[in-house]
């Protein structure tokens, strides 16, 4: 079988609403213009072949019955977008796929829903599953908590399929289905950039971590009476007798108000407001959710040192990347200064680019694309 689909499909920064994804509060991502690549060719043995141009990644094989446990590794975000196709009911009768990646790994901009998403769209087109955008948002998340092991929301794979250039993606998570809405980005017409700092620190929502601040934030909601901690009122914390759910809640209340104020900054092109809450939310994820790290830190107080006007980490933190809103001019003085101070702490150098907003998940023309053996 020679007929081979090509799928890109791109990372995300989420500019504000950092946790909100799974308490039903409203989150403001973005997809960028640096993606993953799926290519997909059919099989009808039962088999699944993969190849990857991550270093030092060999081609990984398994059956189309996989099950969690029996392939792990970044080839695990493959054999679980298979597994949770099969588990919804989307059987498929075999695949050769290779993934190409253009996104830093484990900078925290959404490589895993990009993957997800690609391999599920790809397989969708070529095998005629009959899945709309949101069933493949679905399928790719139910890959990452029931094989991986990551209980993530919903946030990163509406971001990387709704996504458009020049436009934001506001998700309302309160609802179900999650709504999606554009919220139109200027900033570049009014002279500014948005850049990434890749810290390169770890960066795993695997390990723990995540999944302790979703049990947190479900134990808050449970002793407030609440389905989801993000509907609580402004008497939340005090009805809290435990201080790291208390910390938690504020978080979550005050993070829902910035994503109200960044929209409507954002519409009146009120880039010093916007930066001022930006930089408000990495406050908050590093005192009160306690999801940052030294990397991140010193990467949000170079850039605002180098005259961004705001900074904040972007994603679920202990470590992947910053984001800043500057000026095109400062970006070089940005990377020397975060540079720097790195080298003072005798870290690795970080990566810094700047990114635009880009179109979601689609299907590249036939380019005579081909697969190995």
């Amino acid at each position: 079988m020679t007929d081979v689909r090509r799928w890109d499909v791109p990372g995300r920064v989420n500019l504000i609403g950092e946790h909100l994804d799974y308490n039903g509060g409203p989150v403001l991502p973005m997809a960028i213009d640096r993606t993953v690549t799926v290519k997909a060719r059919a099989r009808d043995d039962g088999t699944v072949n993969v190849w990857s141009d991550l270093p030092g990644a060999a081609k990984v094989s398994f059956a189309v019955t996989v099950q969690p446990g029996e392939v792990d590794g970044w080839a695990a975000y493959v054999a679980g977008t298979v597994w949770s196709l099969a588990d919804r009911g989307h059987a498929i009768p075999g695949a050769d796929l290779v993934i190409e990646s253009r996104l830093p790994a484990g900078a925290g901009l959404s490589s895993s829903a990009a993957t997800t998403c690609g391999v599920a769209s790809a397989l969708d087109d070529l095998f005629s599953l009959g899945l709309g955008t949101d069933d493949v948002a679905l399928v790719a998340q139910h890959a990452e908590a029931g094989y991986v092991g990551a209980p993530v929301g919903l946030m990163d794979q509406l971001a990387v399929l709704h996504g458009a250039a020049e436009q934001a993606v506001l998700i309302d998570t309160a609802v179900t289905p999650h709504t999606t809405t554009p919220v139109a980005l200027g900033w570049e017409a009014d002279g500014l950039v948005l850049a990434v700092i890749a810290t390169g620190a770890h960066h795993a929502l695997a390990d723990g971590e995540y999944a302790a601040r979703r049990d947190e934030c479900e134990r808050a909601a449970a002793e407030l009476g609440l389905e989801r901690l993000a509907q609580a009122g402004l008497d939340a914390t005090v009805m809290l007798a435990d201080e790291t759910l208390k910390a938690r809640t504020r978080h979550v209340l005050t993070e829902t108000a910035r994503v109200r104020g960044a929209v409507t900054a954002i519409g009146r092109r009120a880039w010093p407001q916007l930066g001022t809450i930006l930089t408000a939310s990495h406050a908050s994820l590093r005192d009160d959710f306690e999801v940052s790290c030294p990397e991140l830190d010193v990467a949000v107080e170079a850039a605002l040192e180098a005259g961004a006007l705001g900074a904040r980490m972007t994603g679920g933190g202990f470590g992947g990347s910053a984001i800043a809103l500057v000026p095109p001019e400062k970006v070089q003085a940005l990377r020397e200064r975060v540079e720097v101070r790195y080298e003072q702490h005798q870290w690795k150098r970080p990566e810094v680019f700047v990114v635009h907003a880009s179109d979601g998940a689609h299907r590249v023309p036939d380019t005579g694309a081909r697969l190995g053996g």
